[in-house]
């Protein structure tokens, strides 16, 4: 449901969007055609955010990619965790789509 409205709300906003269904899926799509931003959720079945980001921020070819994870855990830990890891921004959830929509419009000028 979440992954369906973020992607209305983006694409409303003129950005192309390519959902993935798991985090395994999410890294062969980026690895076969590099986007200008990733927004990975934190739990994603099969290789979950925090890997899946690992993954982006290990690879020479996507190390410097932005990233934004939003995930429902918002203990310090978990927020610091994702931030060391790499990511760009971390959201936590729920958060109103045009905040999503106006952080990827900021991190692609």
């Amino acid at each position: 449901m979440i992954l369906r409205l973020l992607d209305v709300s983006l694409s409303a906003a003129g950005h192309t969007v390519v959902t993935a269904a798991d985090g395994r899926e999410a890294l062969e799509l980026i690895e076969q055609d590099t986007p200008d931003i990733v927004v990975l959720d934190g739990m994603m079945p099969e290789l979950g955010g925090l890997e899946a980001l690992q993954s982006l921020k290990n690879a020479k070819s996507t190390a410097d990619l932005p990233v934004i994870l939003m995930t429902a855990r918002a203990e310090e830990d978990d927020i610091a965790k994702g931030l060391e890891l790499g990511a760009t921004l971390y959201l936590v959830k729920p958060f109103p789509p045009k905040e999503l929509v106006a952080a990827v419009e900021r991190l692609t000028a």
